[in-house]
């Protein structure tokens, strides 16, 4: 008499039960599930679109937690973001860069939130000029807001 393996005894939904119950065991177990749904920021997770004079980039970018404030004070050379939200949430609107590589460009950018004043309805900008110019004059549309928040970041695409 022939051995038969012990997989090969039970049925396909059973051995499908066993497998979701065994991945399930390991995600609770690891934290893994929670790492999955969030990605990692420090690779294709961290993409998002930006806007430079008008073009639609991809950038990469991660927060430098121990760069709040103190690359500030230290480093003249450090870029502008403007967003919406907190980089680190999600945008109601595409944020603007000031710089690409090439371009006067550091890899440290300091975020500079984007906050439509009364009245004003917000709306896409596409350029640091088109941020500066809604920012000035006698009855400024937008406030801009510049945080202590650092983030590093490259420009991996166009769109």
């Amino acid at each position: 008499m022939r051995k038969i393996g012990v997989m090969r005894n039970i049925g396909v939904a059973s051995r499908i039960g066993v497998i979701s119950f065994a991945g399930l065991l390991l995600v609770g177990l690891t934290g893994s599930g929670a790492l999955a749904a969030q990605g990692n920021t420090n690779g294709a997770a961290g993409q998002m679109p930006a806007f430079y004079e008008g073009r639609l980039v991809t950038v990469n970018m991660f927060e430098v937690p121990a760069a709040e404030g103190s690359l500030l004070d230290k480093n003249p050379s450090i870029n502008t973001i403007y967003a919406s939200n907190d980089l680190d949430e999600e945008q109601d609107l595409v944020p603007v860069i000031d710089a690409i590589q090439g371009e006067e460009f550091s890899p440290l950018w300091q975020q500079v939130l984007i906050v439509f004043n009364p009245g004003s309805t917000p709306h896409q900008f596409t350029s640091e000029a088109q941020i500066l110019a809604s920012a000035g004059g006698a009855h400024p549309e937008i406030t801009l807001v510049a945080t202590d928040e650092v983030y590093r970041c490259s420009v991996v695409g166009q769109k």
